[in-house]
């Protein structure tokens, strides 16, 4: 689709390859292009893996514009939740092939995600926006209580703890480790057993399943709007 956002489509599976920067930054022009890059996965009828570069999936938001403002600081996440939003009821499956680091809006797209493969390493995967200095958005929190594992929820949100991948397995971040020469092989292996199931019924399940998450989130979106997030 772009620089920030390649896409890749073959056998029915879309391949998102995020590249922004050393730490594949979420920025406006970023999430604008996911937008693009999935309006495209809809046409094609495919499912979808996303994916970052060597060693990062994506460090978060853009601090550049988080720190530029309330206004431009709003304007992101409330399009970045509206776009975890859109990955959680997404009519076709959605892979998260995880190449290393996931950090803060990097953590919750893997929480926005149907199936998530993480790779062995000295990585961190969690949400440091407490350790940071900001104040964690209702959407991140409503997000974080349904997807990860109780145990691990205040930990994550409220302590800031950051976990390796194997601690990421417990916590609800992955679905599966798997070396890094791996990944690729491991997250078309899992599209090829997604293409499988009826996508009619994927569709119909994931939002019956998704619906009191995705009310919870509509109105955590609308909250935040009217909140600092420093």
């Amino acid at each position: 689709m772009s620089e920030l956002i390649a896409y890749h489509l073959e056998d029915g599976i879309a391949t998102l390859t995020l590249s922004n920067g050393k730490v594949n930054a979420i920025s406006p022009a970023v999430v604008s292009e996911f937008n693009a890059a999935l309006d495209q996965a809809e046409k094609d009828r495919a499912v979808v893996i996303i994916t970052g570069t060597p060693g990062i999936f994506s460090g978060g938001y853009d601090l550049k514009v988080m720190t530029a403002g309330p206004k431009e600081a709003i304007s992101l996440v409330t399009s970045g939740s509206t776009l975890a939003r859109r990955l959680l009821s997404h009519p076709f499956p959605v892979i998260v092939a995880c190449p290393g680091h996931a950090v803060a809006k990097g953590a919750f797209l893997l929480l926005s995600a149907d199936y998530r493969i993480g790779v062995e390493g000295p990585f961190s995967i969690g949400l440091n926006e407490v350790a940071i200095g900001m104040t964690m958005h209702h959407a991140g929190i409503e997000l974080a209580r349904d997807r990860l594992r109780k145990s691990a929820f205040h930990r994550s949100v409220i302590n800031a703890e950051m976990f390796d991948p194997q601690g990421a397995l417990q916590a609800g971040f992955l679905d599966k480790v798997v070396a890094p020469q791996e990944l690729h092989a491991a997250a078309l292996e899992a599209a090829r057993q997604l293409k499988k199931i009826n996508m009619n019924a994927h569709k119909h399940t994931k939002l019956k399943v998704r619906k009191a998450l995705l009310e919870a989130l509509d109105d955590a979106i609308i909250q935040d709007q009217g909140h600092n997030l420093s």
